[in-house]
């Protein structure tokens, strides 16, 4: 959890310092965001099925 809180932090303040000196965001649009959540998502949900029709 502590990694996660980490990277969090250190994307929050690479933004600010992007924000700040006015440089564009290397981040890619909201929708491939949603994209890349929906794969890390799926790629989480079928081993929990797989898991889940087991017993």
């Amino acid at each position: 959890m502590l990694s996660f809180l980490l990277a969090l932090g250190a994307g929050l303040a690479i933004g600010i310092v992007f924000q700040v000196i006015r440089l564009p965001s290397p981040a890619p649009p909201l929708l491939g965001l949603i994209g890349l959540i929906g794969m890390f998502l799926g790629q989480r949900l079928i081993p929990w099925i797989k898991l889940w029709f087991n017993h």
